[in-house]
């Protein structure tokens, strides 16, 4: 059967899952009457909740007598790792852009990877039926990202299709009369070329992604490269630098078909398969036959930007809802993830039972948090800290910059811009989005990022949207004022009262509710001031027999500020750590015992002033 292998690429919310689930069933992939959920490539419990895409997933149809391998990728920057493996593995891409947002920073990411590695683009350009669609000046917005990104000539004359994905249609011209996708499906037989491959030569394969399932164990996904792959042939495993890394025999064939993964006994060059059974095997190796000496160059993927401190949960409530609970599972567990996700890095920290694990971003770190929670792990984790460099040439500090694009309402861009300012970042450019909206571009060192998108949200009023792309290195931009305020901290250990919180309601806006189990060092609230307050949360009513109307008034409380786990972990400072639990989320000092803070802070201030003096 003849072949296209393609990606679809776009920014996040743009609606690439959706268009393949409509490709799968006007396909007839389903049958008619087949219940199939919403969104069905994202089948990940966390990216059905959140809405976006986490994982690269392949699936495939048959149109006419085609075989289309698409593969559905993310569309976010923090899991830009996926995206540049995918790529490789296809030989056309569609990139899709809303008919109002127009081209986004993740556009941009994603198709200067694709227009790098010579891939042919399709644009469409979705959600036509929206009100506010402006579907000229988005395809011609789209050919100026192209063209500023270097293009070649062949690469700029892409074919346009219009379409809505969430009703089933695409059209070349916006008069035609919108029927279905057969225009979509058409054009990308058309317009991607065959997968090349030497069907003749020695079997060899690049593995893109690797995978865990309860059944199959390790899945490794690639495209073949050249050859054939035959059910039990034997094949050694070649390393990125062309070391053996174990030799084998392919037990488990499979391939895609809809959303399934099918056993088969044998695919030629071109085609996309997954294999199971290898023990050792892992992303960017190659896998071939017994003649190869060479493995296949592996793209190599953007370094991580931030790091966090993954540690044992040692707090009084540890161990009470979570079932992985000691150091060895928790490293087991990261090493498996780095395994999978070539833009994570895991190695041991200086401190007892804890790991350093570097990423491309707070989001990916966080859905590596949520999901290991979500699996029973209890972890103390420590606030994310940016991965410095330094130049080889002027031996300076270099820090990670991000681009930064955020649409605003106009009467919110005074407070953004100056926000933005504090935090070190050069404004590049500001004009109005129509609509009352403005969209303005910075330039902005990571680390003054960090925690900052709960407070751009309360800024803006929950109507501003921040869109964030690594940018590259540049000289440290000097300190940046943290958190203002200081912390509430329980001294006892036990459970909260009503009455003592409302009393203690004038020091701060507290973070937990009455009856909620509480220890010594645990944060519990933020203090007005910029100091650590200790505070007993336990303190109840002294009980008289003299009874008087308004001591006996039901308590009334503000209602506590309840975090997120990203807004826990983007909130805490160096000294402090969130402990994540199965059920919980609890933020606390690293240093449990006040009386050791203490000799710590002096400690601290005499090594600080014993520099000044110096």
């Amino acid at each position: 059967m003849k072949l296209r292998n393609i990606a679809i690429i776009a920014h996040v919310d743009h609606g690439k899952t959706t268009l393949v689930d409509a490709l799968l069933k006007q396909s007839g992939t389903f049958r008619a009457n087949q219940q199939v959920a919403e969104r069905a490539m994202d089948s990940n419990e966390l990216e059905r909740e959140r809405g976006i895409t986490i994982l690269a997933k392949c699936t495939s149809v048959v149109w006419k007598d085609v075989r289309l391998n698409i593969v559905d990728t993310p569309g976010h920057a923090d899991f830009g790792g996926e995206v540049e493996r995918i790529l490789s593995m296809v030989d056309g891409v569609v990139v899709l852009v809303d008919a109002a947002e127009g081209p986004m920073p993740q556009t941009k990411f994603v198709t200067m990877k694709a227009l790098a590695q010579g891939l042919a683009p399709i644009v469409v350009i979705n959600k036509i039926d929206r009100q506010d669609a402006r579907a000229h000046e988005v395809h011609e917005e789209v050919f100026d990202l192209f063209a500023a990104l270097g293009a070649d000539d062949h690469q700029l004359d892409f074919p346009t299709l219009y379409a809505s994905g969430r009703a089933g249609w695409a059209v070349a011209n916006l008069d035609d009369e919108r029927v279905d996708l057969t225009p979509l499906f058409d054009l990308i037989v058309r317009h991607v070329k065959p997968p090349v491959g030497d069907a003749a030569a020695p079997f060899d394969m690049l593995v893109t992604t690797l995978e865990y399932d309860s059944y199959l164990g390790r899945v490794l996904t690639g495209r073949i490269h050249s050859g054939t792959a035959r059910l039990n042939m034997p094949v050694r495993v070649l390393s990125r630098d062309g070391t053996l890394v174990e030799e084998a025999r392919l037990t488990k064939l499979l391939a895609f078909r809809g959303l399934d993964r099918v056993p088969i006994d044998s695919a030629e060059a071109g085609d996309i398969i997954a294999i199971a059974g290898l023990a050792k095997t892992t992303v960017a190796d190659t896998i071939c036959d017994p003649a190869v000496t060479q493995p296949i160059a592996a793209t190599p993927v953007d370094p991580p930007t931030l790091s966090m401190t993954f540690a044992v949960n040692d707090s009084p409530l540890a161990g009470r809802e979570g079932s992985k609970v000691t150091s060895r599972m928790i490293r087991d567990r990261l090493l498996r993830e780095s395994e999978g996700n070539v833009a994570i890095r895991v190695r041991e920290s200086e401190e007892k039972d804890s790991y350093e694990v570097s990423g491309r971003g707070e989001l990916q770190l966080g859905v590596l948090v949520e999901t290991m929670r979500r699996e029973g792990f209890e972890l103390s984790i420590g606030r994310p800290r940016v991965l410095f460099r330094t130049d080889a040439e002027s031996g300076k500090r270099l820090e990670p910059i991000e681009e930064v694009q955020i649409d605003v309402d106009e009467a919110y861009s005074g407070v953004v811009v100056e926000k933005m300012g504090q935090r070190k970042a050069e404004m590049t450019d500001m004009r109005p989005s129509g609509g009352g909206k403005v969209r303005v571009t910075f330039l902005a060192p990571t680390r003054g990022l960090i925690g900052y998108h709960g407070e751009f949200l309360s800024d803006t009023r929950g109507t501003g949207i921040m869109n964030r792309l690594f940018h590259g290195y540049a000289p440290w931009k000097g300190p940046i004022e943290g958190r203002r305020n200081g912390v509430l901290i329980s001294n006892e250990e036990g459970v909260a009262v009503a009455y003592a919180i409302w009393n203690l309601e004038d020091r701060g806006v507290f973070f937990i509710d009455p009856g909620v189990q509480v220890y010594r060092g645990m944060i519990i609230g933020e203090h007005t001031r910029d100091n650590d307050l200790e505070v007993n949360p336990m303190k109840g009513k002294k009980l008289t027999n003299i009874r008087t109307t308004s001591k006996d008034e039901a308590v009334r409380l503000t209602p506590p500020r309840i975090m997120t786990l990203e807004q826990a972990i983007a909130y805490i400072a160096e000294d402090e750590r969130v402990e994540v639990t199965p059920k919980s989320i609890r933020l606390r000092k690293a240093v449990l015992d006040p009386n050791e803070r203490r000799k710590i802070d002096k400690a601290r201030e005499a090594a600080e002033e014993a520099a000044a003096g110096g």
